[in-house]
Protein backbone atom coordinates (compact mmCIF):
# COMPACT_ATOMS: atom_id res chain seq x y z
CA UNK A 1 0.00 0.00 0.00
CA UNK A 2 1.28 3.49 -1.17
CA UNK A 3 1.40 6.39 1.36
CA UNK A 4 1.13 9.61 0.70
CA UNK A 5 3.29 11.21 3.94
CA UNK A 6 6.19 12.96 2.60
CA UNK A 7 9.05 12.69 4.58
CA UNK A 8 11.39 15.49 5.61
CA UNK A 9 15.06 14.54 4.72
CA UNK A 10 17.18 14.14 7.36
CA UNK A 11 19.68 16.72 8.44
CA UNK A 12 23.03 16.67 9.34
CA UNK A 13 23.81 17.91 13.14
CA UNK A 14 26.02 20.70 11.74
CA UNK A 15 23.73 22.25 9.10
CA UNK A 16 20.61 22.45 12.01
CA UNK A 17 23.19 23.67 13.92
CA UNK A 18 24.11 26.63 11.51
CA UNK A 19 20.68 26.96 10.21
CA UNK A 20 19.50 26.96 14.20
CA UNK A 21 22.07 30.02 14.59
CA UNK A 22 21.28 32.29 11.53
CA UNK A 23 17.45 32.09 12.19
CA UNK A 24 18.14 33.16 15.61
CA UNK A 25 20.04 35.85 14.39
CA UNK A 26 17.69 36.95 11.86
CA UNK A 27 15.00 36.76 14.78
CA UNK A 28 16.55 38.97 16.77
CA UNK A 29 17.92 41.58 14.15
CA UNK A 30 14.47 41.70 12.30
CA UNK A 31 12.89 42.98 15.08
CA UNK A 32 15.85 45.53 15.82
CA UNK A 33 15.32 46.84 12.36
CA UNK A 34 11.66 47.78 12.73
CA UNK A 35 12.25 49.41 16.06
CA UNK A 36 14.46 51.97 14.13
CA UNK A 37 12.13 52.65 11.39
CA UNK A 38 9.14 53.94 13.53
CA UNK A 39 10.32 55.76 16.52
CA UNK A 40 11.35 58.67 14.28
CA UNK A 41 7.94 58.76 12.61
CA UNK A 42 5.73 58.86 16.30
CA UNK A 43 8.40 61.66 17.63
CA UNK A 44 7.33 63.47 14.50
CA UNK A 45 3.60 63.18 15.22
CA UNK A 46 4.05 64.62 18.93
CA UNK A 47 5.76 67.38 17.91
CA UNK A 48 3.59 68.50 15.00
CA UNK A 49 0.48 67.85 16.48
CA UNK A 50 0.66 69.69 19.26
CA UNK A 51 2.21 73.15 17.15
CA UNK A 52 -0.78 72.40 14.48
CA UNK A 53 -3.12 72.41 17.78
CA UNK A 54 -1.44 76.17 18.85
CA UNK A 55 -1.46 77.55 15.92
CA UNK A 56 -5.34 77.17 15.19
CA UNK A 57 -6.04 78.41 18.75
CA UNK A 58 -3.63 81.20 18.28
CA UNK A 59 -5.68 82.13 14.73
CA UNK A 60 -8.78 81.72 16.47
CA UNK A 61 -7.38 84.30 18.95
CA UNK A 62 -6.60 86.62 16.49
CA UNK A 63 -9.92 86.73 14.52
CA UNK A 64 -11.41 87.39 18.08
CA UNK A 65 -10.09 90.21 18.79
CA UNK A 66 -10.12 91.87 15.30
CA UNK A 67 -13.61 91.41 15.17
CA UNK A 68 -13.98 92.96 18.70
CA UNK A 69 -11.30 95.61 17.39
CA UNK A 70 -14.12 96.44 13.88
CA UNK A 71 -17.13 96.76 15.96
CA UNK A 72 -16.67 99.59 18.00
CA UNK A 73 -15.57 101.24 14.48
CA UNK A 74 -19.18 100.31 12.92
CA UNK A 75 -20.94 101.44 15.58
CA UNK A 76 -19.08 105.08 15.30
CA UNK A 77 -19.72 105.23 11.59
CA UNK A 78 -23.43 104.40 11.71
CA UNK A 79 -23.48 107.30 14.51
CA UNK A 80 -21.24 109.64 12.68
CA UNK A 81 -24.26 108.94 9.93
CA UNK A 82 -26.68 109.30 11.99
CA UNK A 83 -26.02 113.16 12.94
CA UNK A 84 -25.70 113.84 9.64
CA UNK A 85 -29.20 112.81 9.03
CA UNK A 86 -31.73 115.23 7.85
CA UNK A 87 -34.22 114.16 10.23
CA UNK A 88 -31.22 114.73 13.00
CA UNK A 89 -33.20 111.64 15.24
CA UNK A 90 -30.72 110.59 17.59
CA UNK A 91 -27.37 110.86 17.99
CA UNK A 92 -26.57 107.46 20.75
CA UNK A 93 -29.04 105.64 18.31
CA UNK A 94 -27.39 102.50 19.09
CA UNK A 95 -28.95 100.41 22.44
CA UNK A 96 -26.72 102.26 26.10
CA UNK A 97 -26.44 99.21 28.34
CA UNK A 98 -26.11 100.81 31.98
CA UNK A 99 -24.66 97.78 33.45
CA UNK A 100 -21.10 98.57 32.15
CA UNK A 101 -19.89 101.08 34.52
CA UNK A 102 -21.71 102.19 37.27
CA UNK A 103 -20.19 105.81 37.42
CA UNK A 104 -18.13 107.66 35.15
CA UNK A 105 -17.74 110.78 33.29
CA UNK A 106 -15.88 111.97 29.93
CA UNK A 107 -13.65 114.40 31.11
CA UNK A 108 -13.19 114.36 34.57
CA UNK A 109 -14.67 111.11 36.96
CA UNK A 110 -16.82 112.28 40.19
CA UNK A 111 -16.63 108.92 42.15
CA UNK A 112 -14.19 106.89 39.97
CA UNK A 113 -13.06 105.45 37.24
CA UNK A 114 -14.49 102.09 35.58
CA UNK A 115 -14.07 100.15 32.74
CA UNK A 116 -16.86 100.42 31.41
CA UNK A 117 -17.89 101.66 27.75
CA UNK A 118 -19.31 105.45 27.07
CA UNK A 119 -21.63 106.17 24.26
CA UNK A 120 -19.12 106.36 21.14
CA UNK A 121 -20.93 109.93 20.38
CA UNK A 122 -20.30 112.79 22.66
CA UNK A 123 -21.73 116.67 22.00
CA UNK A 124 -19.07 117.53 23.99
CA UNK A 125 -16.72 116.40 27.10
CA UNK A 126 -19.03 117.06 30.58
CA UNK A 127 -16.77 118.95 32.32
CA UNK A 128 -15.65 119.81 35.89
CA UNK A 129 -16.25 123.13 37.08
CA UNK A 130 -15.31 124.73 40.47
CA UNK A 131 -17.35 126.54 42.42
CA UNK A 132 -15.44 130.07 42.05
CA UNK A 133 -16.03 129.62 38.54
CA UNK A 134 -19.58 129.51 38.65
CA UNK A 135 -19.64 131.98 40.86
CA UNK A 136 -17.86 134.31 38.19
CA UNK A 137 -20.04 132.79 35.52
CA UNK A 138 -23.10 134.12 37.38
CA UNK A 139 -22.04 137.07 38.88
CA UNK A 140 -22.52 135.78 42.14
CA UNK A 141 -25.33 134.19 42.00
CA UNK A 142 -27.44 137.29 41.48
CA UNK A 143 -30.84 137.39 41.96
CA UNK A 144 -30.77 138.81 38.79
CA UNK A 145 -29.87 135.84 36.45
CA UNK A 146 -32.22 133.49 38.63
CA UNK A 147 -34.37 132.01 35.48
CA UNK A 148 -36.28 128.89 37.85
CA UNK A 149 -36.51 128.35 41.57
CA UNK A 150 -38.36 124.82 42.65
CA UNK A 151 -38.06 122.17 45.16
CA UNK A 152 -34.59 121.00 43.48
CA UNK A 153 -32.96 124.34 43.87
CA UNK A 154 -32.77 127.24 42.54
CA UNK A 155 -31.54 127.86 38.24
CA UNK A 156 -29.31 130.74 37.23
CA UNK A 157 -28.23 131.52 33.85
CA UNK A 158 -24.53 131.86 33.44
CA UNK A 159 -21.96 132.98 31.04
CA UNK A 160 -19.24 130.36 31.06
CA UNK A 161 -15.16 130.68 30.46
CA UNK A 162 -15.24 130.31 26.55
CA UNK A 163 -18.51 132.92 26.17
CA UNK A 164 -20.88 130.53 25.84
CA UNK A 165 -24.70 130.96 27.83
CA UNK A 166 -25.36 128.11 30.07
CA UNK A 167 -28.03 127.45 33.28
CA UNK A 168 -26.58 126.55 36.62
CA UNK A 169 -28.62 124.65 38.70
CA UNK A 170 -27.54 124.98 42.30
CA UNK A 171 -28.75 121.76 43.87
CA UNK A 172 -30.48 122.40 47.52
CA UNK A 173 -30.98 118.52 48.28
CA UNK A 174 -29.55 117.63 51.31
CA UNK A 175 -28.17 114.02 53.17
CA UNK A 176 -27.73 110.74 51.58
CA UNK A 177 -30.87 111.09 49.33
CA UNK A 178 -29.67 114.15 47.68
CA UNK A 179 -26.40 112.66 46.98
CA UNK A 180 -27.49 109.81 45.30
CA UNK A 181 -29.85 111.80 43.34
CA UNK A 182 -26.48 113.86 42.22
CA UNK A 183 -24.72 110.83 41.45
CA UNK A 184 -27.75 110.00 39.31
CA UNK A 185 -28.14 112.62 37.45
CA UNK A 186 -24.69 113.36 36.47
CA UNK A 187 -23.84 109.16 35.84
CA UNK A 188 -27.10 109.23 33.68
CA UNK A 189 -26.46 112.57 31.32
CA UNK A 190 -23.36 111.86 31.18
CA UNK A 191 -24.21 108.58 29.06
CA UNK A 192 -27.65 109.66 27.74
CA UNK A 193 -26.75 111.79 24.55
CA UNK A 194 -30.17 112.38 22.67
CA UNK A 195 -31.28 115.54 21.04
CA UNK A 196 -34.48 115.35 22.91
CA UNK A 197 -32.50 115.25 26.11
CA UNK A 198 -31.27 118.66 27.63
CA UNK A 199 -27.65 118.50 27.55
CA UNK A 200 -25.16 118.40 30.40
CA UNK A 201 -22.53 120.30 29.87
CA UNK A 202 -20.97 119.70 33.36
CA UNK A 203 -21.01 119.97 37.01
CA UNK A 204 -19.53 120.77 40.19
CA UNK A 205 -18.65 118.62 43.33
CA UNK A 206 -16.75 121.07 45.27
CA UNK A 207 -16.83 120.68 48.89
CA UNK A 208 -20.60 120.76 50.03
CA UNK A 209 -21.27 122.53 46.85
CA UNK A 210 -23.30 120.46 44.01
CA UNK A 211 -24.12 122.33 40.96
CA UNK A 212 -25.01 121.11 37.36
CA UNK A 213 -24.07 122.94 34.39
CA UNK A 214 -26.88 122.34 31.33
CA UNK A 215 -26.90 123.98 28.44
CA UNK A 216 -29.09 126.93 27.98
CA UNK A 217 -32.49 127.08 26.50
CA UNK A 218 -34.04 130.37 25.95
CA UNK A 219 -37.36 130.24 25.87
CA UNK A 220 -38.19 128.45 29.25
CA UNK A 221 -40.15 125.76 30.16
CA UNK A 222 -43.44 124.23 28.51
CA UNK A 223 -45.10 125.63 31.86
CA UNK A 224 -44.68 129.54 31.60
CA UNK A 225 -45.75 129.39 27.91
CA UNK A 226 -49.09 127.39 28.50
CA UNK A 227 -49.89 128.46 32.10
CA UNK A 228 -48.11 132.24 32.41
CA UNK A 229 -49.18 135.14 33.90
CA UNK A 230 -51.26 137.45 32.82
CA UNK A 231 -49.67 139.35 29.48
CA UNK A 232 -46.31 137.49 30.27
CA UNK A 233 -46.23 135.65 26.67
CA UNK A 234 -48.03 134.95 23.78
CA UNK A 235 -49.91 131.34 23.52
CA UNK A 236 -48.01 128.83 21.40
CA UNK A 237 -49.71 127.36 18.09
CA UNK A 238 -51.28 124.22 16.88
CA UNK A 239 -48.21 123.56 15.30
CA UNK A 240 -45.69 124.35 17.73
CA UNK A 241 -47.65 121.93 20.44
CA UNK A 242 -47.84 119.50 18.00
CA UNK A 243 -44.09 119.66 17.60
CA UNK A 244 -43.70 119.81 21.09
CA UNK A 245 -45.30 116.92 21.50
CA UNK A 246 -43.87 114.76 18.96
CA UNK A 247 -40.05 115.76 20.72
CA UNK A 248 -41.13 115.26 24.05
CA UNK A 249 -42.58 111.29 22.83
CA UNK A 250 -38.93 110.76 20.85
CA UNK A 251 -37.08 111.65 24.16
CA UNK A 252 -39.23 109.02 25.98
CA UNK A 253 -38.61 106.55 23.61
CA UNK A 254 -35.31 107.00 23.91
CA UNK A 255 -35.05 106.25 27.50
CA UNK A 256 -37.46 103.33 27.42
CA UNK A 257 -36.24 102.10 24.00
CA UNK A 258 -32.77 102.57 23.31
CA UNK A 259 -31.08 102.26 26.55
CA UNK A 260 -30.53 98.33 28.70
CA UNK A 261 -32.53 98.54 30.60
CA UNK A 262 -35.17 101.34 30.42
CA UNK A 263 -34.63 104.35 31.88
CA UNK A 264 -37.94 106.01 33.45
CA UNK A 265 -37.96 109.44 34.14
CA UNK A 266 -40.66 109.18 36.95
CA UNK A 267 -41.40 113.28 37.08
CA UNK A 268 -42.37 114.22 33.84
CA UNK A 269 -44.19 117.04 33.81
CA UNK A 270 -44.64 120.40 32.19
CA UNK A 271 -42.03 122.39 33.99
CA UNK A 272 -39.16 119.41 32.99
CA UNK A 273 -40.10 120.24 29.26
CA UNK A 274 -37.66 123.42 27.89
CA UNK A 275 -38.03 124.87 24.43
CA UNK A 276 -35.09 126.50 22.69
CA UNK A 277 -34.74 129.10 20.27
CA UNK A 278 -36.90 127.73 17.98
CA UNK A 279 -39.34 126.44 20.41
CA UNK A 280 -38.16 122.58 20.14
CA UNK A 281 -38.70 120.73 23.05
CA UNK A 282 -36.24 118.97 25.28
CA UNK A 283 -36.78 116.38 28.56
CA UNK A 284 -34.64 117.68 31.65
CA UNK A 285 -34.77 116.80 35.24
CA UNK A 286 -33.81 112.74 35.79
CA UNK A 287 -32.70 113.51 39.32
CA UNK A 288 -35.29 111.01 40.31
CA UNK A 289 -35.08 108.84 37.28
CA UNK A 290 -34.62 104.94 38.07
CA UNK A 291 -33.28 101.97 35.87
CA UNK A 292 -36.14 99.99 35.09
CA UNK A 293 -35.94 95.85 35.32
CA UNK A 294 -34.27 93.57 32.79
CA UNK A 295 -37.72 91.31 33.55
CA UNK A 296 -40.03 90.53 31.45
CA UNK A 297 -42.92 93.33 33.15
CA UNK A 298 -39.95 95.70 34.21
CA UNK A 299 -41.34 96.57 37.20
CA UNK A 300 -39.96 97.99 40.17
CA UNK A 301 -40.50 99.13 43.55
CA UNK A 302 -39.82 102.38 44.79
CA UNK A 303 -41.01 105.01 47.19
CA UNK A 304 -43.58 107.08 45.81
CA UNK A 305 -42.13 110.35 44.32
CA UNK A 306 -43.38 113.00 41.55
CA UNK A 307 -45.68 115.60 41.27
CA UNK A 308 -49.49 115.67 41.96
CA UNK A 309 -51.45 115.44 38.78
CA UNK A 310 -48.68 113.26 36.81
CA UNK A 311 -48.53 110.23 38.54
CA UNK A 312 -49.66 107.13 37.49
CA UNK A 313 -52.53 105.43 39.37
CA UNK A 314 -50.67 102.50 39.93
CA UNK A 315 -47.68 103.86 40.99
CA UNK A 316 -49.34 106.61 43.22
CA UNK A 317 -51.22 103.58 44.96
CA UNK A 318 -48.78 100.42 45.38
CA UNK A 319 -45.20 102.24 44.24
CA UNK A 320 -44.76 99.65 41.48
CA UNK A 321 -42.81 101.49 38.46
CA UNK A 322 -42.51 100.73 35.14
CA UNK A 323 -42.01 102.94 31.64
CA UNK A 324 -45.84 102.54 31.41
CA UNK A 325 -46.12 105.27 34.38
CA UNK A 326 -43.86 107.64 32.19
CA UNK A 327 -46.50 106.99 29.23
CA UNK A 328 -49.58 108.23 31.97
CA UNK A 329 -47.39 111.14 32.52
CA UNK A 330 -47.06 111.92 29.10
CA UNK A 331 -50.88 111.60 28.93
CA UNK A 332 -51.38 114.34 31.42
CA UNK A 333 -49.06 116.96 29.68
CA UNK A 334 -50.69 116.16 26.08
CA UNK A 335 -54.09 116.84 28.15
CA UNK A 336 -52.39 120.15 28.71
CA UNK A 337 -51.28 120.95 25.48
CA UNK A 338 -54.73 120.45 23.82
CA UNK A 339 -56.60 121.84 26.47
CA UNK A 340 -54.28 124.73 28.21
CA UNK A 341 -55.18 123.54 31.98
CA UNK A 342 -53.28 122.31 34.68
CA UNK A 343 -53.83 119.04 36.25
CA UNK A 344 -55.10 119.65 39.28
CA UNK A 345 -57.28 122.90 39.58
CA UNK A 346 -59.25 123.37 42.53
CA UNK A 347 -60.51 126.64 41.44
CA UNK A 348 -62.40 125.40 38.84
CA UNK A 349 -66.45 123.87 39.14
CA UNK A 350 -67.02 120.41 40.39
CA UNK A 351 -65.96 117.69 38.80
CA UNK A 352 -63.58 119.73 36.41
CA UNK A 353 -60.67 119.78 39.57
CA UNK A 354 -58.36 116.99 38.34
CA UNK A 355 -57.78 117.40 34.49
CA UNK A 356 -57.72 113.29 33.49
CA UNK A 357 -60.78 112.49 35.72
CA UNK A 358 -62.55 115.58 33.45
CA UNK A 359 -61.11 114.77 30.23
CA UNK A 360 -61.18 111.12 29.53
CA UNK A 361 -64.68 110.28 28.93
CA UNK A 362 -64.77 113.54 26.63
CA UNK A 363 -61.58 112.40 24.42
CA UNK A 364 -63.52 110.09 22.38
CA UNK A 365 -66.52 112.18 21.00
CA UNK A 366 -65.51 114.36 18.88
CA UNK A 367 -67.82 117.23 19.56
CA UNK A 368 -66.58 117.51 23.32
CA UNK A 369 -62.85 117.12 22.45
CA UNK A 370 -63.63 120.69 20.26
CA UNK A 371 -64.92 121.91 23.18
CA UNK A 372 -62.66 120.96 25.37
CA UNK A 373 -59.55 122.72 23.09
CA UNK A 374 -57.85 125.68 24.31
CA UNK A 375 -59.67 128.54 23.79
CA UNK A 376 -55.99 130.38 23.39
CA UNK A 377 -55.93 128.93 20.23
CA UNK A 378 -58.90 130.66 19.00
CA UNK A 379 -59.84 127.88 16.71
CA UNK A 380 -56.55 127.53 14.74
CA UNK A 381 -55.75 124.18 14.33
CA UNK A 382 -56.64 120.96 12.40
CA UNK A 383 -60.30 119.23 13.54
CA UNK A 384 -58.76 115.87 12.21
CA UNK A 385 -55.74 116.80 14.26
CA UNK A 386 -57.14 117.17 16.96
CA UNK A 387 -59.22 113.65 17.07
CA UNK A 388 -55.83 112.19 16.45
CA UNK A 389 -53.84 113.90 19.36
CA UNK A 390 -57.14 113.48 21.37
CA UNK A 391 -57.29 109.55 20.76
CA UNK A 392 -53.84 109.26 21.81
CA UNK A 393 -53.74 111.07 24.94
CA UNK A 394 -57.11 108.81 25.77
CA UNK A 395 -54.75 105.75 25.56
CA UNK A 396 -51.80 107.34 27.25
CA UNK A 397 -54.11 108.09 30.30
CA UNK A 398 -55.76 104.91 31.00
CA UNK A 399 -56.46 103.84 34.07
CA UNK A 400 -54.83 99.73 34.03
CA UNK A 401 -50.97 100.18 32.94
CA UNK A 402 -51.42 97.45 30.07
CA UNK A 403 -53.73 98.88 28.01
CA UNK A 404 -51.35 102.47 27.20
CA UNK A 405 -49.32 102.31 24.53
CA UNK A 406 -46.03 102.41 24.04
CA UNK A 407 -43.90 105.38 23.61
CA UNK A 408 -42.51 103.59 20.11
CA UNK A 409 -46.10 103.12 18.84
CA UNK A 410 -47.21 106.93 19.95
CA UNK A 411 -43.98 108.16 17.76
CA UNK A 412 -45.18 106.55 14.83
CA UNK A 413 -49.06 108.08 15.59
CA UNK A 414 -47.38 111.27 15.83
CA UNK A 415 -44.92 111.30 12.48
CA UNK A 416 -48.06 111.54 10.15
CA UNK A 417 -49.41 114.54 11.70
CA UNK A 418 -45.95 116.64 11.99
CA UNK A 419 -45.02 115.60 8.08
CA UNK A 420 -48.23 116.89 7.38
CA UNK A 421 -47.33 120.15 9.89
CA UNK A 422 -43.73 120.76 8.20
CA UNK A 423 -45.80 120.63 4.87
CA UNK A 424 -47.90 123.48 5.64
CA UNK A 425 -45.63 125.56 6.79
CA UNK A 426 -42.01 125.38 6.44
CA UNK A 427 -40.80 127.73 9.49
CA UNK A 428 -41.82 124.39 11.85
CA UNK A 429 -39.85 122.24 9.78
CA UNK A 430 -37.49 119.13 11.33
CA UNK A 431 -33.83 121.37 11.21
CA UNK A 432 -36.27 124.79 12.51
CA UNK A 433 -33.34 126.60 10.62
CA UNK A 434 -35.09 129.97 10.81
CA UNK A 435 -36.10 131.97 14.26
CA UNK A 436 -40.29 130.29 14.80
CA UNK A 437 -43.10 132.82 16.47
CA UNK A 438 -44.78 130.59 19.22
CA UNK A 439 -47.79 131.99 16.94
CA UNK A 440 -46.28 129.76 13.83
Amino acid sequence: MESNTDVAPARTPGLAAKNGTHNYHHSHLQPHHHHHDTLPFTAILIIVIPVIITILLLSILLIIVMLRRLKPQKTDRSTNTGISNSNRMFIAHSTINFNSSPAEVKGGCLYGGSSGRLPATKFRGVQVFTYKELEVATDKFSQKNVIGDGGFGVVYRGVLRDGSMAAIKMLNREGKQGERAFRLEVDLLSRLQSTYLVELLGYCADQHHRLLIFEFMPNGTLQQHLHPHPNQSRPLSWGIRLRIAFDCARAFEFLHEHTAPSVIHRDFKSSNVLLDQNFRAKVTDLGLAKIGSDKINGQISTRVLGTTGYLAPEYASTGKLTTKSDVYSYGVVLLELLTGRVPVDTKRPPGEHVLVAWALPRLTNRDKVVEMVDPALQGHYSKKDLIQVAAIAAMCVQTEADYRPLMTDVVQSLVPLVKNLSSLCPSTSFRFSQKVSPRC
